[in-house]
């Protein structure tokens, strides 16, 4: 079994397809050939493939913050054709901005013995360096790959980069 696994954080209808309530812009959709590759290696290897799937109740206290987006069931929660999960990936239905918030990730990767987890996904600013900071507060080792995170905010994106290289350890790698 391996001990690496990917962590591909909500790439979701409603963030990456240009029709989508929260859609990122042209930088989500630029990322998808490198996360499909990502994905594709790893489970040619063995590694573990997880999806984070932001999921919300139709009067989730988040729509205060941000646009009702990924409510579940709907065309918006789902995660893009593109990316589509496969037999033996595993997709972990989240309600805040960390996998790790009333989820079962940590005993999912505990089970699976992970050491090493790369993130990949959107939006650098929210959920990657919200799940990154809950993967350094638990000691895994961390990558980051430029080509394969983006945001709807360029300034933001940059900021999140800098904050999981040298506050939460990660590597942030091009």
């Amino acid at each position: 079994m391996s001990e690496n696994a990917l962590i591909v954080v909500d790439m979701l209808n409603d963030f990456v397809d240009e029709k989508g309530v929260l859609y990122c812009g042209q930088s989500a959709r630029d990322i998808i050939p490198f996360i499909k590759g990502r994905i594709e290696a790893c489970q040619k290897s063995g590694d573990l493939v997880i999806y984070l799937q932001d999921s919300h109740a139709e009067d989730d206290k988040e729509f205060e913050r941000f646009p009702k987006h990924s409510v579940t069931g709907t065309w918006g929660h789902q995660i893009i054709q593109d990316l589509a999960p496969q037999q033996g990936d595993i997709v972990i239905q989240k309600r805040r901005y960390s996998g790790f918030f009333e989820t079962e990730l940590n005993d999912l990767l505990k089970r699976h013995n992970i050491q090493a987890v790369e993130v990949v996904g959107v939006c650098t600013n929210i959920c990657v360096m919200d799940t990154v900071g809950g993967l350094a507060n638990r000691d895994y080792d961390i990558t980051v790959p430029r080509a394969g995170v983006a945001d709807f905010d360029p300034e933001f994106h940059e900021f999140a980069l800098k904050r999981m290289d040298k506050i939460y350890g990660a590597r942030v790698i091009s």
